[in-house]
C-alpha cells in the first residue's frame, strides 16, 4: 500500500494494526481524543523499556488530559504481550511487522551501528489532535526527559 508521508497540520490517514491483548486497533477509534503514538525499535531492550516505563509512569497525567498512548514497533503481538505483562504497561502496543505505518510516518530509515548499515525504526513520537491532525512530532529523540516534553505539549493543548 502506497501512502503519503504524514505532515504537520494534516490529517493522519486511518490505519489498523494488531495490538497487544489480541485485538486490532484503528486510529479512527480514538477520534475525539488526543493520541500519542511513539515508535520504538524493539521490545525488551534497555532504551525501549525505559521509554515504555516513562510513558507508563506518566500515563495517568496523560489520560487525565483525554489523551491515549499507543506504542508501535515491528515486533510481533506475542512479544508485545510479554513486554506489556513484564512492565505492567497500561496502554496498547501495536505490531507493524511489515513497517507500512513506520514508513507512513517516515520513521523506517537507514541506520548505522558499529559501521554496519541496516533499516530500522528511528525512535520518534507524534501527537495527533482530537480531529485526527498531526500537531507535534519529535524525531530521533533521546529517551531521558522525552515523555515530560510530550506531556507539556498535551497540557499546552498543542
Amino acid at each position: 500500500m502506497n501512502r503519503q508521508p504524514v505532515e504537520l497540520g494534516q490529517p493522519v490517514p486511518d490505519f489498523t494494526l494488531p495490538a497487544s491483548g489480541g485485538n486490532e486497533v484503528s486510529l479512527s477509534q480514538f477520534r475525539g481524543q488526543k493520541v500519542v503514538i511513539y515508535f520504538y525499535p524493539k521490545d525488551m531492550t534497555t532504551a525501549c523499556t525505559q521509554e515504555a516505563c516513562d510513558f507508563r509512569d506518566n500515563y495517568s497525567a496523560i489520560s487525565e488530559r483525554d489523551a491515549v498512548v499507543l506504542g508501535i514497533s515491528g515486533d510481533p503481538v506475542k512479544s508485545h504481550d510479554r513486554f506489556v505483562e513484564k512492565q505492567s504497561l497500561p496502554f496498547l502496543l501495536l505490531s507493524d511487522t511489515d513497517h507500512e505505518i513506520c514508513r507512513m510516518f517516515g520513521v523506517w530509515q537507514l541506520k548505522k551501528m558499529y559501521g554496519r548499515e541496516y533499516e530500522g525504526i528511528v525512535r520518534s513520537t507524534f501527537l495527533i489532535d482530537e480531529e485526527g491532525r498531526l500537531v507535534r512530532e519529535w524525531r530521533g529523540i533521546r529517551v531521558k526527559g522525552h515523555v515530560e516534553k510530550v506531556l507539556e505539549a498535551i497540557q499546552e493543548g498543542v
